[in-house]
Formats: structure tokens, C-alpha cells, sequence
């Protein structure tokens, strides 16, 4: 049997990055993963200027190094298009054409996790137990008894961090984390070559086509010349209109009058795989006694963007914090940790409101139509929601009619 007082199960972004804000802290650790790294994860493979924040703290000059990785491509900025086909970009930054080094990044996850696997192999205070699927858990008086089934894995633990996913089973049988179709979103992911009209700066693209409303279809760019192709649907709107998401993808490409023609020579590199998405649309209790949720098994995916590995970072650097003040106190109750809880929403609770009002926006194709038409037009306009990946004060503003009433009377 080995001990620690903490164990965190998921090895993802969320469990990696925990275990390694822990490390830096001088706090001993084990992490524990069902798979053998490198594998796959099914993603968008988009890594946000969250991502690069957190890593920054913890990986001297991260954003320079991994600018050098050959696997991953430095992104600068979304495209949006329409439903009636118009189309927009907003860089992330004002000066995007000359920096020097992108704030985003996009990287496939079996190469980005396996990049940050091998960070967490460089510290002695993390134990990475790879291979070991976590079937047995039991809550005792003074902490956690966690096994596999052939018991080769036996710990003693104070606190358990869970960052193994959307399919958690701690989230949902110890947690109390429910599926709710309409926070959840379904999503397919396919890798492709030979896509035309990809972005020379990777803009990522989101797609709002009238014919797969209220969902969205994206390109992501990848190295080679590859890209992540897919889409993404709330889960109560595909149970409700009987949706197959595979036969909706593979009509877009064939008769969108735009994609068809950018996908007239691409060929599809592997099987299109569908996954699972928990938005952080509602408030959940994400703490317990001798416990903490983070990242998709938190359910902190944003409602809008789907962006999930930078919300699993931040959540996780948040859980290390409270780690630390668990330790320190030696208590590690529910109402400790409910502090964790606190923390998560104060930093990222304003941001999922306002996401999930976006997503609601899509209900109203012909208002999206307006807003993309006035901001190509008005470059007042433009820059206001180019800094919404910045400024959630500005997000703050889609929320309020006056935004909308003001957006009438901008001159072009």
C-alpha cells in the first residue's frame, strides 16, 4: 500500500497541471491514469491563452519553448461565419501579423498531453502511476482507500482530486454530478488533409450554418497541413430533433456551397470519433469531504467556445491552492474545501453565465446575421468584440439589450 495526502485520478490537463502546481509548491502527490501515455483524447485540439497562462507559471518560458514544438501550430485568431454565410475574423490581439509569438496555440491532445506527461516526469514529488484503472473506492474516517481490480494499486489518501473527465464515474456516483441534456453538448471529431482556404495566421473556424442550427461546425489548422474537423450540438437539441451528428457533418461537407468546395480534395485520415461535453451552463457543488472535481469532471466546459482544457488548468491550479491550505490547517472537511468552490466560480462564474447567453444567441440566426454584417462594417464594432477574449467586462454587454439597440445606430 503507498500513502500520500493527496491523489489525483486523470492524468489529462487538468490532473497533470494540479499535480504539477503541487510539485512547484513542494507538496508530494500521486497521479493516477486508466491509459498508457501517449493517447489519444478527442478534442478540438485548441489550447487557449489560458492554457499558456497557467503553464507559464509553473514551465520556465513555456511560451517560447513550445513555439518550437514541431507538433503544434501558433493560432492568432477565430473566424466566425454566419448563418447567412458572412464571415468575420477577430484576432486574439490588435498587433496579430507581428508578433513575434501567437497567445494561442493548437496542438493535437495525444501529443500536448504527452508533452505534459513528460513535464510531470522531471519531479520527484509526483508518483504517475500510468495503466491503472481506479474500481474501487471507499470513504473511511481518516481519508480515501482507492484500489484497482487486480489490487496491484492499493493508496491511502486525505483527498482525492478528480480530473479523469466527463465519463467520471467519482463525479457521478461520489460527486453527484447528473448528465442534464441541456448542459451537454455532443460533439464529433474528424482529422482530415488537403482542406483548402485554411487561415496562413491558423485562425480557427466556427461555423453557424443555418442547416445545422442550433449546433456549429469547426476547422481547427494542424500541422502538415492537417486539420480537426467537426461538430458540436446540445445534447437535449439532438435527442429532441432525432439528429444523427455523422450523416449532418457529412452533408455539410458535401452540399454547403462554400465547405463542398473547400473539401473537394480532402480526405479523411482517420475514423470520426464522438465524445461528450459537460458545460459549465449551471452552477454545481464541486467539493465534498475529502474531495474536489475539476476541469470536464467538474463540469466546466464553456457553453459557447467548448473550450475545456484551459477552464481544467485554471480549475486545477485553484484545487492546488486549496491543497496547500488543507494541509496547513490539516483539515480537509467539506466546509474547507467548499472554499475551492468558492474560488472556482468567483474566477470563472461570471465568464460561464455569459457564455451560456452567447450560446442562446444562436437561436436567433438573424441576429448573429446583424451582428457579423455591422462589425464588418464598423471597425468600432470589430475591435469591441475582438476584446472579449480579454475582457469579460465587454462580454458583459451581450447580455444587456442596450448593446443590441446601440449596434442599430453605428454608422458604417
Amino acid at each position: 500500500m503507498i500513502s500520500s495526502k493527496v491523489c489525483i485520478i486523470g492524468a489529462g490537463p487538468g490532473g497533470a497541471t494540479a499535480a504539477l502546481f503541487l510539485a512547484k509548491m513542494g507538496i508530494e502527490c500521486i497521479l493516477v491514469d486508466k491509459a498508457k501515455f501517449p493517447r489519444d483524447k478527442i478534442c478540438g485540439d485548441a489550447l487557449s491563452g489560458k492554457v499558456v497562462e497557467s503553464l507559464n507559471k509553473i514551465i520556465s518560458d513555456f511560451t517560447h519553448e513550445f513555439s518550437t514544438e514541431k507538433f503544434q501550430l501558433p493560432c492568432h485568431g477565430v473566424e466566425f461565419v454566419a448563418p447567412n454565410l458572412q464571415s468575420i475574423k477577430l484576432p486574439f490581439k490588435k498587433d496579430f501579423e507581428t508578433q513575434k509569438i501567437a497567445p494561442g496555440f493548437i496542438s493535437r491532445r495525444i501529443d500536448f498531453d504527452n508533452y505534459l506527461i513528460n513535464e510531470v516526469k522531471k519531479y520527484s514529488q509526483i508518483k504517475l502511476f500510468e495503466e491503472t484503472n481506479i474500481s474501487f473506492i471507499e470513504k473511511q474516517n481518516d481519508g480515501w482507500l482507492l484500489k484497482n481490480e487486480d489490487e496491484t494499486f492499493v493508496c491511502k489518501t486525505n483527498l482525492v482530486i478528480a480530473a479523469n473527465g466527463a465519463h467520471s464515474q467519482f463525479s457521478k456516483k461520489i460527486g453527484g454530478i447528473e448528465l442534464e441534456h441541456q448542459h451537454y453538448c455532443a460533439g464529433l471529431r474528424a482529422y482530415y488533409k488537403n482542406v483548402d482556404g485554411l487561415d496562413k495566421f491558423n485562425f480557427i473556424e466556427l461555423h453557424f450554418l443555418k442547416e445545422f442550427l442550433p449546433g456549429y461546425f469547426w476547422i481547427f489548422p494542424l500541422p502538415n497541413g492537417a486539420a480537426n474537423v467537426g461538430v458540436g450540438m446540445r445534447s437535449d437539441f439532438v435527442s429532441k430533433k432525432k439528429i444523427n451528428l455523422k450523416n449532418e457533418m457529412l452533408q455539410i461537407i458535401a452540399t454547403n456551397p462554400i465547405l463542398k468546395e473547400r473539401f473537394k480534395n480532402a480526405e479523411l485520415m482517420d475514423d470520426i470519433k464522438g465524445y461528450g461535453l459537460p458545460l459549465g451552463s449551471k452552477k454545481r457543488k464541486l467539493s465534498g469531504d475529502g474531495f474536489m472535481l475539476i476541469g470536464d469532471a467538474a463540469s466546466l466546459i464553456d457553453p459557447f467556445t467548448g473550450e475545456g482544457v484551459g477552464n481544467a488548468m485554471w480549475s486545477a491550479e485553484l484545487a492546488a491552492l486549496q491543497v496547500k491550505n488543507c494541509i496547513e490547517k490539516n483539515n480537509f472537511s467539506a466546509n474547507e474545501l467548499s472554499n475551492y468552490d468558492k474560488a472556482v466560480y468567483k474566477k470563472l462564474g461570471d465568464e460561464l453565465q455569459l457564455s451560456y447567453r452567447m450560446q442562446q444567441l444562436v437561436n436567433f440566426p438573424w441576429l448573429f446575421n446583424f451582428i457579423v454584417r455591422k462589425a464588418n462594417s464598423n471597425k468600432l464594432i470589430r475591435d469591441t468584440l475582438m476584446c472579449m477574449f480579454d475582457d469579460v467586462s465587454i462580454r458583459e454587454q451581450l447580455k444587456k439589450p442596450s448593446f443590441y439597440f446601440r449596434l442599430l445606430f453605428k454608422g458604417n
